[in-house]
């Protein structure tokens, strides 16, 4: 088993979207391509890593994604 370090990860996502040939135009059309680029990395990549990892760190890079292209409020910490 090949364990990749989940540090270069967000990097190497980054990399791949900034390649794709066709620029988003909006906050959502980019999110999804990152959505896109992670289904593929997940789905390529899940046996490197300990079992859920990847799919957690996933799907953490994703909500940090949608809260720095405001697609979704930051959560206020009063109203929790």
């Amino acid at each position: 088993m090949t364990h990749r370090n989940l540090a270069e990860l967000s990097a190497r996502l980054e990399e791949t979207v900034s390649r794709l040939p066709v620029r988003a135009t909006n906050a959502a059309e980019l999110f999804d391509r990152y959505l896109e680029v992670s289904i593929q990395v997940l789905d390529s990549e899940f046996n490197n890593y300990t079992p859920g990892e990847l799919q957690e760190y996933l799907e953490t890079f994703l909500y940090l994604k949608q809260l720095e292209l405001r697609l979704i409020p930051f959560p206020d910490p009063r109203e929790a």
